[in-house]
């Protein structure tokens, strides 16, 4: 070949390369599209190569052969490597939006497979999931299907989707073909309910709950009753395993189950026997004492027991109610101050009481009465101690004493150190002396035998108001001998009948008594 010849002429491996790399970017640039949401992308379509040169041949000398080729005017070419850069810039773009806002493939919470999907795409696939599923109840001779709707199913599938692309997203490939988070599927009871008494009216009987009322001045209870039905909650259970498994039909049986009622007996037992204690001890009080009692129907009008399902008491009390009846009080509380008297020996010892004192009392401020009462009430006490101001009354000591002068043969009788009475009397004979000394009424007894067993020689029958003082002596009635002032007893104290009564009913146990020469 002379210089003059030149190979055919084909692209350059410039041009070659060029056109590679657009084939590529075109390639890489569709599947961007496909992928990214994002992102809007253009298929760019390949440069045109540059025509082959023509080869012309000229007309040959006869000695000397020459050819000659000559190229066409080749066209201005485009620079090409914007369209290899710029297709690889997007998809880096596109793959960081997407990276950020779909969940990473093969993610699946709740047994709902969401990878590739934003969070908002997969709430929803996880609702619609839960939302299609269906529940199959059989036995007892029923088939019936309801729907997850019908029950009021639901499930926070927000809340799913939204921590499965926080712990999962596409750029996260460690957390790819992973299970998110399971969601509790919830069930409105009330709804199910309705739809299963609708769908299997004669499986379903409510339990009946205990009841607390009040009739014939007291509270008392009405027993529960158990029911039968179908358990709500294992339908939730059955859904919620549909759910997880990629089922869309659960499986639950059609068969009653006892229902235990909320309020057992038991438990309003518990509290109707609160009530009634409340009833036995409410009213008003000064110190210990229930000064003002309330009807117990009354009561019943205050309060409105209610029992929760766990059987606690609650008491609402109906406060102005209560209010009406604070004016009412002062009338029977308000009292004035009585004196009284006090019996006591020569010794100063309590023998009884004489006339019977009276604290006087006023009542107080009552303005919160009524709002401290009912917060009592509410509480379980009944008992409202009352503001009252007491006034204390005197009492007035009587000492009373009774000597015995076995000289005189007389008795006299003392108050509050004069004599008030004095009798003639008989006392014990020789042989058989009244002791002396000092002494104490202890026993009174209004008739008895005296004498009348072995070791005394003597039977006296009926003897009337006898007061001991020492031993077996006595201060007694005698009927059998008139022969006062001289003695004639067996070491008693002889008196008329008439005084001997007297001194028997104004000489309490207690009373001193000196028996002397």
């Amino acid at each position: 070949m002379t210089d003059h010849d030149q190979p055919e002429h084909t692209a350059s491996g410039d041009d070659a390369t060029t056109a590679a790399a657009d084939s590529v970017a075109d390639n890489t640039v569709a599947t961007e599209a496909a992928t990214a949401e994002t992102m809007a992308a253009e298929t760019v379509a390949a440069p045109v190569a540059p025509a082959e040169p023509t080869l012309t041949a000229l007309p040959h000398a006869t000695e000397t052969p020459v050819a000659v080729w000559a190229e066409a005017e080749p066209k201005k070419r485009r620079k090409r490597w914007p369209w290899v850069f710029l297709p690889a810039a997007g998809i880096a773009a596109g793959l960081v939006i997407a990276s950020t806002t779909l969940i990473a493939p093969g993610v699946s919470a709740s047994g709902v497979p969401i990878g590739g999907l934003t969070p908002t795409a997969a709430a929803n696939a996880i609702a619609d999931r839960l939302a299609s599923t269906t529940i199959e109840l059989t036995g007892n001779g029923e088939k019936v299907t309801l729907s997850a709707a019908d029950l009021g199913a639901s499930i926070d599938a927000s809340a799913l989707a939204d921590a499965a692309h926080r712990d999962a997203p596409l750029w996260k490939l460690d957390a790819w073909n992973s299970a998110a988070d399971t969601g509790a599927v919830t069930i409105d009871a009330d709804k199910a309910e309705a739809a299963l008494r609708e769908a299997l009216p004669d499986a379903f009987v409510p339990a009946t709950d205990a009841e607390v009322t009040f009739a014939d001045g007291s509270y008392h209870v009405k027993p529960a009753a158990d029911g039968s039905g179908l358990n709500v909650d294992s339908l939730r259970v059955a859904l919620q395993s549909a759910l997880e498994n990629g089922k869309t039909v659960a499986q639950a049986s059609a068969e009653p189950e006892a229902l235990t009622p909320a309020i057992s007996t038991e438990s309003a037992q518990a509290a109707a026997d609160k009530l009634n204690g409340l009833v036995s001890t409410i009213g008003f009080y000064v110190g210990d004492e229930r000064t003002v009692p309330v009807n117990p129907a009354t009561i019943a009008s205050w309060v409105t027991p209610t029992l929760d399902e766990s059987g606690a008491l609650t008491i609402e009390v109906d406060e102005a109610a209560l209010a009406k009846v604070i004016p009412t009080l002062a009338e029977k509380i308000d009292r004035p101050a009585v004196n009284g008297t006090e019996i006591v020996n020569k010794w100063g010892d309590l023998v009884e009481e004489g006339e019977k004192s009276q604290t006087g009392r006023k009542l107080g401020d009552t303005s919160k009465l009524a709002a401290a009462f009912a917060q009592q009430i509410a509480a379980g006490d009944g008992k409202l101690v009352l503001p009252v101001e007491e006034t204390q009354p005197e009492i007035a000591k009587i000492e009373r004493h009774i000597d015995v002068n076995l000289s005189e043969q007389r008795t006299y009788v003392y108050e509050n150190g004069k004599t008030i009475r004095t009798f003639t009397i008989s006392s014990g004979a020789s042989g058989h002396e009244t002791h002396t000394g000092e002494f104490t009424i202890f026993a009174h007894v209004p008739m008895q035998d005296m004498g009348c067993v072995d070791g005394y020689d003597y039977c006296t029958k009926d003897v009337p108001t006898v007061m001991y003082f020492n031993g077996d002596e006595a201060f007694h009635g005698t009927y059998w001998h008139n022969n006062f002032g001289t003695p004639m007893s067996h070491g008693c104290i002889n008196m008329r009948e008439d005084e001997a009564l007297w001194l028997y009913n104004w000489a309490a146990d207690g009373v001193s008594v000196s028996v002397h020469y």
